[in-house]
């Protein structure tokens, strides 16, 4: 199941790598990108975004790429966290009941059919059940923390883009303002128009940085929400296992002495 879920993980990176590369040709084909100063009429709020992203300046790259990683990475993690959730409480009555009706091999096989980290889980304690609760929950304990390192995969992307991006945000926003005050003690001549032009291209990584910064926070914490419950959903599901095995094994021994 584990495997599954890796080569599914594999293709969604694939796709990131396909993303980012179409998000950097469409910012490049943009209008204004090049370097060179745009039209005048798409010199406001509503003109292209090529327009828009060259007028914010040099910073605004890494700006780009802190966007299209943590969009990716978000979209990504949701979709591997949503096709690993399973109806817990139905997948320990299957297993409890094969386990009690026709013993490890059965419930080895329902634990084989089912995807997910809690299915993972309860099949590495199954296959040491011969060797006692002990071994039981030594395996548990390493194939949790294998399937939790799994589903943190990804993580400290959003989370990096997420604090990263305001804070380029802000350094683009100051150079740019260094750059105005600059040219404002160079020019012989200064109106208002120019002032406040430059202070609203100056404004654009700023707004960018927490455009950014907000919807990847909330991605972040979504994220860590569905794997709190995934492990959540292991522990109690690895103590009903253990129990029943304890349980089984004493049944088994007071048949002995009979």
């Amino acid at each position: 199941m584990a495997q599954k879920n890796r080569s599914t993980s594999a293709l969604a990176d694939l796709l990131i790598l396909v993303v980012i590369l179409c998000c950097a040709m469409a910012v490049a084909n943009s209008p204004g990108t090049a370097g060179t100063a745009a039209p005048a009429g798409r010199e406001t709020a509503v003109g292209g975004f090529g327009s828009w992203y060259a007028r914010g300046g040099v910073f605004m790259h890494p700006l780009l790429v802190c966007a299209v990683a943590g969009a990716v990475f978000i979209i990504e993690r949701i979709y591997i966290l949503n096709r690993a959730r399973v109806d817990t409480k139905a997948l320990m009555d299957q297993v409890l009941k094969a386990l009690q009706a026709e013993g490890v091999d059965a419930a080895l096989k329902v634990c084989e059919s089912t995807r997910g980290p809690v299915a993972s889980v309860l099949h590495a304690g199954l296959m040491r059940a011969s060797s006692g609760p002990d071994a039981v929950r030594e395996a548990i304990e390493a194939a949790g923390a294998i399937e939790i390192s799994f589903l943190d995969r990804g993580l400290v992307v959003i989370a990096t883009s997420s604090k990263v991006a305001p804070m380029l945000g802000l350094l683009g926003t100051a150079s740019g303002v260094t750059a105005l005050c600059a040219a404002v003690a160079a020019a012989e001549q200064v109106t208002a128009k120019i002032v406040a032009s430059g202070i609203q291209e100056a404004l654009i990584p700023a707004i960018a940085g927490l455009c950014i910064a907000i919807p990847c926070t909330i991605g972040h914490s979504c994220c860590v929400g569905m794997i709190d419950r995934f492990v959540l959903e292991m522990e109690e599901a690895s103590a009903s296992l253990v129990n029943e095995l304890v349980r089984l094994g004493r049944r088994q021994d007071a048949a002995r002495h009979v």
